[in-house]
């Protein structure tokens, strides 16, 4: 695999990939996922994708409300595959590294493996339209997902680089703002499982709008 890879559908994936449980954790396509890995069996499932030369990774949120096993929760059937673009060592056994988006998958099983790390058997095909850069983002209402987000900043009091949001794609936009979005498992799964960048977009101003309407009404204080 060259260093440098390119995959233009899901042919070009493996179909058993290692996963990454993570709660909370949205990955999408082109999107950039900053990671810390320390956990052992994460250290060796990072080592064992440079020996593959695949440098991928599933990412994968644990499904809570269908688990029975705490050491092993159940996991939702739609995840995100990324590739290791940068890596650095931290000097004390930890891997600094940034995981980009390829495409989602659905999981067909888990796979019985030998290795410390999760394996499972997954289906690229569901999300081809993955494969397209920018498909569908001119159907984005951008100037109502950048008034929610106006309205976000200031009811949170945050700051955002505006001359960088204003001059980034619609899927860079909507994509970036979904995976920093501080919502919980259910909202982040769905935004993943949006059929669509403008289904996406939807979703996250839906969620924003609950949100602000109910630190409105129940005075809760601003994100610190």
């Amino acid at each position: 695999m060259p260093i440098n890879a390119e995959y233009r559908g899901p042919g070009e994936l493996p179909e058993v990939i290692p996963v990454f449980p993570l709660p909370g954790a949205l990955l999408l396509p082109r999107g950039q996922m900053p990671l810390n890995i320390f956990e052992p069996r994460y250290l060796a499932m990072v080592d064992d994708s440079f020996r593959d030369g695949h440098r991928l990774i599933g990412m994968i949120q644990p499904d809570a409300t269908h688990s029975r096993n705490e050491a092993k929760p159940a996991l939702f059937r739609v995840g995100c595959v990324g590739r290791i673009t940068q890596l650095a060592e931290s000097g004390d056994g930890r891997y600094i590294l940034e995981l980009t988006g390829i495409a989602r998958f659905k999981v067909i099983e888990e796979i019985e493996a030998l290795t410390p790390y999760r394996q499972c058997k997954v289906d690229y095909f569901p999300y081809v339209d993955d494969f397209t850069a920018r498909k569908g983002e001119e159907a984005v209402n951008r100037e109502a997902l950048l008034e929610v987000l106006t309205d976000f900043l200031k009811v949170n009091n945050l700051k955002v680089d505006w001359e960088g949001v204003e001059s980034a794609p619609n899927e860079a936009l909507v994509n970036a703002l979904a995976m920093m979005s501080p919502y919980g498992p259910p909202e982040k799964q769905a935004m993943l499982e949006a059929p669509d960048l403008k289904t996406r977009a939807e979703i996250l101003i839906a969620v924003t709008e609950m949100d602000l309407a109910k630190k409105r009404t129940s005075g809760d204080p601003p994100l610190q």
